[in-house]
């Protein structure tokens, strides 16, 4: 009977300690800081059109070169013009990045740090805007029609054209 007492003992031990290290690494990982998208350097430059069109003709390989191990996004810059700009159901900034004769374009959400940036936006301007992707451009059989590419994050680098 002792016996099985510091058996139950040092199992409640031990799963109190694993509960309690489950606790302290979820907290961690909820509090860690975010990547900062703005400040960090760029790993791709490219043109809307290009990296629709990568997209298009093969979605698993720009997967590949666009995000890490994990799934997380290499960080774009991506230049084009703007034709559309709206406010999305979170009251962000988003604007669409496409060519006249492009299928598809790059929609670009920007964080609230750079609405008061983006704000200043307006149709027809080309822009360089920095962002990581979320989502990449796809031709839907069902709806019959192209997807845009989707970056998130989104900060603008330079005005190219007014």
């Amino acid at each position: 009977m002792i016996f099985k007492s510091k058996i139950f003992k040092a199992i409640l031990l031990l799963l109190g300690i694993g509960v309690t290290i489950g606790i302290i690494t979820g907290i961690y990982m909820f509090n860690m800081p975010h990547r900062n998208i703005k400040t960090t350097n760029t790993d791709y430059q490219l043109k809307a059109s290009e990296i629709v069109n990568e997209y298009l003709q093969n979605p698993t390989s720009a997967n590949e070169k666009y995000l890490d191990e994990e799934g997380e996004s290499k960080i774009l810059e991506i230049t084009g013009k703007i034709t559309s700009i709206r406010t999305d159901f979170n009251n962000q900034i988003v604007i669409l990045l496409k060519d006249n004769d492009s299928k598809a374009g790059v929609t670009c959400t920007f964080s609230d740090e750079s609405k008061t940036i983006a704000e200043k936006l307006k149709q027809d301007q080309i822009v360089i805007i920095k962002g990581v992707i979320r989502s990449g451009a796809s031709y839907d059989e069902d709806l019959e029609m192209y997807e845009n590419v989707i970056l998130e994050k989104c900060s603008l680098i330079n005005i190219i054209q007014s």
